[in-house]
């Protein structure tokens, strides 16, 4: 039997290199798609990896994976790609509003992937699905066995390399390193039948056509997809971008933490991604005043309108990081929904060609390694990907439902967070404001849970949303009420009412139409 398994998969191996033919052709060595190679190669599959650039990649984004992530990748057998990145642990969230601050941690799980919430209650809720995240093993629960997940932030290129790596070293795989220009059809049918690409010659350094076959082709060549419109016919919507800043030996208490910044006109995102590196994300409105070129451009804007929200043991890293001159480096933050892939036969789009939300929350490469977990679990019945296209499909339906039980929560999370704490208008403020107070009353265990990907329950996100909104109006029409005096008390609760009201609405505007997409 060891014999055959051999000569199997030395013709599987001769049909790759030479044959340029797998079971799987995967379009981009990305988060999602090494892992997703990873996943289909240990279920025995003969897998290319196409990639345009095997050279480490420079991205500012990418670099926050949070516990339910991390359990993820641990799934996929990849928790290896964590270690020698010079990773920082994340054990939770640092929030500075407007000069007050507060830090919590994400909650504690249980052997069986519990989560616990409520001090003292020890209530416990269903949470990640086959085990617990990775804990640090020193923070307990009451005297529980419950560990601490943690999450993990890093440079984003490391650990890209590391995700390589192991692929290289997976005998079911073969990466190419070309450039994939197209996908390829059948002659009397519009079966998707691999993808056409460019390769250096490495003798003369042109490049030339060649091309890749596989009984399914999954593309996942990131947020500027050239295959989106082709396969998904949707576009991302853009309401601002992410610029970054690299802090040297920056002093942030508490460590280990994700620094969310509110000031009065800005926010910042700041989490260290090495021994001595800080990593300082800061979000410009794609029509802000202070950022257009003749106020002197995203520049001034930080200079201007970021750096005095910042603490002042901040500053004087930010501004030495800012000394160079140069513009910062850009992301544009991008909001995607998924949407049912069923009708191109033998091709799938996923990663962030498929779904985005804002990198706020940094939930993005947990929702990849989930997807990559769950495609990879419902494509293991199927032997033959070719001979049964009906399965296929079938799989894909079932993908697109059950993977809404994580992504509905990070999407909608990270969309309506973002127009909480960008806030632009007296409704966003006070919601703002009755946010930053719900987490000040200690009801913190539940959203962290959700925000880290280990709690996953969409109707406790909406009802924690909501909760939000009447702390909100609370506070609000206390203020309005005590503002106007007792001989104002009349009319000032008559506005507070129509204040609330207004309030209210807003809250559904901001997160109705959101939650309604992950329906659909």
């Amino acid at each position: 039997m060891a014999g055959a398994a051999d000569s199997q998969a030395a013709r599987d191996l001769e049909r790759r290199k030479e044959h340029h033919e797998a079971d799987v052709v995967v379009v981009g060595a990305g988060v999602f798609g090494c892992a997703v190679a990873y996943a289909l190669a240990n279920q025995g599959r003969s897998v290319i990896l196409l990639e345009r650039w095997m050279h480490e990649p420079d991205r500012i984004v990418g670099e926050l994976l949070q516990p339910g992530g991390v359990e993820a990748l641990r799934q996929l057998g990849l928790e290896g790609c964590l270690e020698d990145i010079d990773a920082v642990p994340c054990y939770g969230y640092h929030v500075l509003y407007r000069g007050e601050e507060l830090a919590f941690e994400y909650p504690p799980q249980t052997a069986d992937g519990g989560v616990v919430v409520g001090a003292g209650k020890q209530k416990k809720l269903d949470g990640a699905a086959n085990g617990h995240a990775n804990g640090n093993g020193k923070h307990h629960a009451n005297g529980s066995a419950a560990k601490r997940p943690e999450g993990r932030s890093f440079h984003h290129g490391r650990f890209i390399m590391q995700l390589r790596r192991a692929c290289m070293r997976h005998p079911n795989i073969t990466i190419f390193e070309t450039e994939v220009t197209a996908t390829i059809r059948g002659e009397h049918s519009d079966t998707v039948l691999g993808v056409e690409s460019r390769t250096k010659d490495p003798k003369t350094g042109t490049k030339k056509p060649d091309c890749f076959f596989g009984q399914l082709t999954i593309i996942a060549d990131g947020y500027a997809s050239i295959f989106r419109k082709e396969l998904l016919g949707t576009e991302p919507v853009i309401r601002s971008r992410f610029y970054a800043l690299e802090l040297i030996d920056c002093p942030f208490p508490p460590a280990n933490h994700g620094h969310v910044v509110i000031g009065d006109q800005s926010l910042a995102l700041l989490y260290q991604i090495g021994t001595h590196e800080t990593r300082a994300l800061i979000d410009v409105p794609l029509s802000h005043p202070a950022a257009l070129p003749a106020a002197g451009g995203v520049r001034n804007y930080i200079s201007s309108i970021v750096l005095p929200s910042l603490p002042p043991h901040v500053q004087p890293s930010v501004r030495a990081a800012l000394a160079d001159g140069k513009i910062p480096k850009s992301m544009p933050n991008s909001w995607l929904p998924s949407k049912k892939q069923s009708s191109h036969t033998g091709a799938i789009l996923l990663g962030d060609a498929h779904n985005m939300r804002h990198p706020l929350t940094g939930g993005g490469m947990t929702v990849a390694f989930h997807d990559a977990l769950l495609l990879s679990q419902l494509l293991a019945p199927i032997p033959s990907l070719a001979a049964d296209r009906p399965a296929v499909r079938a799989a894909m339906a079932k993908f697109h439902w059950r993977r809404k039980s994580l992504t509905s929560i990070i999407n909608v999370l990270a969309q309506a967070l973002y127009s909480l704490f960008a806030a632009d208008d007296l409704q966003l403020r006070a919601l703002q404001r009755g946010c930053f107070r719900y987490f000040q009353n200690g009801w913190t265990d539940e959203p962290v849970a959700l925000l880290g990907g280990i709690l996953r329950r969409p109707g406790v996100l909406a009802y924690h949303f909501f909760s939000v909104a009447f702390v909100a109006i609370g506070l609000n029409t206390a203020e309005t009420v005590t503002r106007w005096g007792v001989l104002g008390f009349l009319p000032g609760l008559v506005l507070a009412l129509v204040q609330a009201v207004l309030i209210l609405w807003k809250a559904c505007v901001v997160f109705l139409p959101v939650f309604g997409t992950e329906l659909r």
